[in-house]
């Protein structure tokens, strides 16, 4: 089968939100190609390189390629919505330089490129606990741990980016058996199904997106947790009377800010508010609305370029 190959021209700052419009789009595979990641890999003392060409590691700046892999007969329709979704998501990222967004298309030659695709992922191991799974691949789990399963059609790759690392790292730390957990803009689902694999009673997961809904509640489906995961389709949790013991939010910083007069409302006295998708220079934007809508910091953490937060309510 023939694909047509989207390939957007980014930075390294936008190429996570730019990969997840993809993912929302297409089943058949996105790929980020960043020289940033090179050079971290050739600062890892732990890794051996043979060979680096000395360009990569010069520091003018690059553009980061985001392909994606369409249906021929679909591919000018789904690459239309694909760039308004990224357009919309450059408008609420306000700080993020998104770079010159230029778009190319070409055909290529699908024939085994999903199989050739999956070959790549492994398992992830994410603090002490918390292991995501390709489902395409056999597990065997060790005792203790908590194993999320996502789809070949997901946005696997989030479970390995910063910012939701992050979100699950201080998941493991704040969430304790029997809690509530609230995530807002769920995305795949992954936060909400690892917080009921973790032991929370009741997950309910928001975003406002249909198509992350379907995809949350799918990936529900597949780890078998959907007596305990609720999906709504929904702008936070509207008005419905939840609280939760832990609530989670990786946004960008802006929304981020914008939802702080509302978000605390959903928090459990005593509990705990995660929010990640932050970058340096909104940190202490971030930080003033929350602290101005009574939430005391508890922890900040830092992976890349990306800051996560954790708040007592």
């Amino acid at each position: 089968m023939k694909y047509i190959e989207l390939t957007v021209h980014t930075t390294t700052e936008a190429s996570e939100l730019i990969a997840d419009a993809m993912w929302e789009e297409t089943p058949h595979g996105v790929a980020v190609c960043d020289a940033a990641d090179i050079i971290a890999l050739q600062r890892d003392s732990s890794v051996f390189w043979d060979y680096l060409d000395e360009s990569l590691a010069t520091p003018e700046r690059r553009d980061v390629l985001v392909k994606c892999f369409l249906e021929p007969d679909t591919a000018e329709r789904t690459a239309a919505r694909v760039m308004q979704k990224i357009r919309a998501r450059k408008e609420l990222a306000e700080g993020i330089p998104f770079g010159t967004l230029e778009e190319t298309k070409r055909e290529i030659d699908g024939d085994d490129w999903i199989d050739v695709w999956k070959k790549h992922f492994r398992p992830i191991h994410i603090g002490e606990r918390v292991v995501v799974v390709p489902e395409w691949i056999a597990y065997g789990a060790k005792e203790g741990e908590a194993v999320v399963l996502l789809d070949s059609n997901m946005a696997f790759g989030t479970g390995e980016h910063e910012t939701t690392s992050m979100c699950l790292e201080f998941l493991q730390e704040y969430l304790k058996a029997g809690d509530t957990c609230i995530d807002v803009g769920c995305g795949s689902g992954i936060l909400g199904i690892a917080a009921a694999k973790l032991g929370a009673k009741k997950c309910y997961l928001t975003d406002l997106d249909p198509i992350a809904v379907e995809s949350a509640r799918h990936n529900a489906e597949k780890n078998g947790v959907t007596g305990t995961v609720e999906v709504a389709h929904s702008n936070l949790l509207d008005e419905a009377e939840i609280t939760g013991d832990v609530v989670l939010a990786n946004i960008t910083a802006e929304v981020l800010v914008l939802l702080a007069p509302d978000i605390p409302k959903y928090l459990k006295k005593g509990g705990t508010l995660i929010l990640s998708g932050i970058i340096a220079d909104r940190l202490e934007k971030v930080r003033a609305a929350y602290c101005a809508a009574g939430l005391t910091e508890l922890a900040v953490r830092r992976k890349g370029e990306w800051y996560a937060m954790a708040f007592a309510g």
